[in-house]
């Protein structure tokens, strides 16, 4: 507790950076990570998160 009495203006000035740099961090971060799909006329778009299968065989599963 006495270190902490010492030492607070160090403490709370590298707190009172910290957390605007990661909230702006966060929100630069989240604008880049969304994802769009185009696609031309007549033509079917698919998204999986893993495997995709079509036609297998029944033995596969």
């Amino acid at each position: 507790m006495e270190w902490i009495a010492e030492n607070k203006d160090w403490l709370f000035s590298g707190v009172a950076i910290a957390i605007p740099l990661a909230i702006i961090g966060w929100l630069i971060s989240s604008r880049r990570k969304k994802q769009t799909q185009k696609g031309g006329d007549n033509s079917t778009n698919i998204q999986v998160g893993r495997n995709l299968r079509i036609g297998g065989r029944k033995e596969d599963d």
